[in-house]
């Protein structure tokens, strides 16, 4: 399927808080109530459509273990959305999501971060319309121009590289 554009996504939060299952009920609208603990990071695909475009979301799910925390922030670099997951029945994930936050932000200061996947795709897309966004721009890698979707005058043209 072709889309407009690639957004490269992380999810982070606590080990246990559901990163995992969220992602393949997103993904792949599936429900699993359990799922083995993440070692390093796993990653899955959705194309959803913003202002009559297909954007592929590439979302990268970090494990949550304080033990893998460094190899996780490699996973970070390039990313330009990141989902906050935390478990509403354990107030400590939540308390620990300005940790959480304070990783993402020193990867990438124009991060978009939120709760929800298709509003920071939306206002990723929008910056990039409102030129706040550069895509030639190294700092972007997280995003890259689709096929056919885009006219060359707007960005890197040519298809992405990333396999789903």
């Amino acid at each position: 399927m072709s889309f407009a554009y690639l957004f490269k996504y992380i999810m982070v939060g606590d080990s246990g808080v559901g990163k995992s299952c969220l992602l393949l009920q997103f993904t792949d609208k599936r429900f699993q109530p359990f799922h083995d603990l993440t070692v390093g990071a796993e990653f899955g695909t959705r194309t959803i459509t913003i202002h009559n475009k297909p954007i592929k979301l590439q979302i990268w799910d970090t494990a949550g273990q304080e033990k893998f925390r460094s190899i996780t922030k490699c996973y970070y670099r390039g990313s330009v959305g990141a989902l906050l997951v935390y478990d509403i029945t354990r107030r400590v994930t939540f308390d620990n999501l300005g940790s959480w936050l304070e990783d993402v932000q020193s990867s990438y200061p124009n991060m978009n971060i939120m709760l929800a996947f298709i509003k920071t795709t939306a206002t990723i897309y929008r910056k990039i319309q409102d030129g706040v966004l550069d895509i030639r721009n190294e700092s972007t890698r997280g995003i890259q121009v689709g096929y056919g979707e885009v006219k060359s005058s707007v960005g890197r043209g040519g298809a992405c590289c990333t396999s789903a």
